[in-house]
């Protein structure tokens, strides 16, 4: 009863999620983060484009208040906006904006927008990108293609700050699926070495070090 019980739970929020993202619409909102507390529901929209999220005089909320109510049968929703200053490092909002293109101008037009899309992380700061679209890509034929640049780690521990997301467009000879992987310039990299001038000097006396004894036993054997 409980496996079922958290199955119900976690659908629900799915769910949740994605009506507010249906209602405020594709390439507007990166992620719906979900607390519960005494007080009420807590819900967390990260968005880069917040005036349009809350509209005038808090209209939109308003309104995505009254949604959750009637629909999720929530207590005491309490919606708020957290301001995404890059989206060109947010790997959901370039997804969506790779899939927005895609249905706007066709299918033929993908490398455009994926080079593009790629100019402007790298241009962000980005240590590292790949965008990868499969589906029916100019041809008949569904196929993947894959556009990278820069450093990315895909294994380890490492890999686990690359921020990943998925998106899809809906074009006229079928559905384009889009992956996103992004590794933001502030990334944490355990296994990253930086050489400056402290790193050189620790180099250079450890090789001083090692010389010295090797001298002191050439004089000895001289003697």
């Amino acid at each position: 009863m409980e496996e079922r019980k958290t199955i119900k739970f976690k659908k629900d929020e799915f769910s949740m999620r994605e009506r507010v993202k249906n209602e405020i619409g594709k390439g507007k909102v990166s992620k719906v983060k979900i607390e519960y507390t005494p007080v009420g529901e807590k819900i967390t929209i990260s968005t880069h484009k917040p005036g349009l999220v809350i509209g005038r005089g808090g209209e939109k909320i308003n309104e995505l208040t009254t949604i959750l109510k009637k629909e999720f049968s929530l207590e005491n929703p309490h919606i708020e906006i957290d301001e995404i200053l890059y989206p060109e490092l947010d790997a959901q909002l370039v997804a969506d904006d790779i899939a927005l293109g895609l249905e706007r101008f066709g299918p033929l037009k993908f490398k455009v927008l994926a080079y593009r899309a790629l100019q402007r992380i790298m241009k962000a700061g980005a240590l590292g990108t790949e965008i990868r679209l499969s589906g029916k890509l100019p041809s008949s034929r569904a196929r993947t293609w894959r556009f990278a640049q820069g450093y990315l780690k895909k294994t380890g521990d490492s890999a686990k700050v690359v921020d990943r997301a998925q998106s899809t467009a809906q074009t006229k000879p079928g559905v384009v699926g889009i992956k996103v992987s992004i590794l933001k310039p502030d990334a944490v990299l355990k296994d990253r070495i930086k050489i400056d001038e402290k790193l050189l000097e620790k180099i250079k006396s450890n090789i001083e070090e090692m010389e010295n004894p090797i001298k002191k036993t050439k004089k000895r054997s001289s003697k």
